[in-house]
Parts: C-alpha cells; structure tokens; sequence
C-alpha cells in the first residue's frame, strides 16, 4: 500500500461494504514512488488517524521477526534517517 497513490488508496477505502473487514498493510521505508508523487499509506494515515472506526498499528524494529541481524540493520537506517 506504501506505492499507492492518494487517490488509489481513497478509490479502495471508499468500496468497504457492510460487514467488511479491511486492513492494509506496508512499510514506510519501502516508498518507491517518484519524489513528486504521494503515498497513499502516508496520506490515509494522515487523512483518516482521527475517524472513529479506524485504528493503525505501528511496528518498528523490536516487531522484526527475521534474523536477529535484520532488527539491528533497521534500527540503523532509523537512527540514520532521524539524524537528517
């Protein structure tokens, strides 16, 4: 969902039918998007994080379930990207 486009996301997020059950998942990190162009993730996020109804879950690197070695390489690229 991170390679939506704002416009995509909403045309998905506007077709829920009654007694649907809709999660989306993605990962920030992994936008790869011309730089002009708008994450659809990034923006429901945004758009929807006050609707009542709507919840998101937020995982970082003590979530990752792969080798150990994976958890420390995110949480160096997260410390790189939060020294910008």
């Amino acid at each position: 969902s991170q390679n939506t486009t704002a416009e995509q996301m909403k045309m998905f997020l506007t077709r829920i039918g009654f007694g649907s059950t809709v999660v989306v998942t993605g990962d920030m990190t992994q936008i790869d998007l011309p730089s002009k162009t708008q994450s659809g993730l990034r923006h429901a996020i945004r758009v929807l994080g006050a609707v009542e109804g709507i919840s998101f879950t937020h995982f970082g690197a003590r979530d990752v379930v792969r080798h150990p070695l994976v958890q420390r390489i995110v949480e160096a690229y997260q410390i790189h990207e939060d020294g910008r």
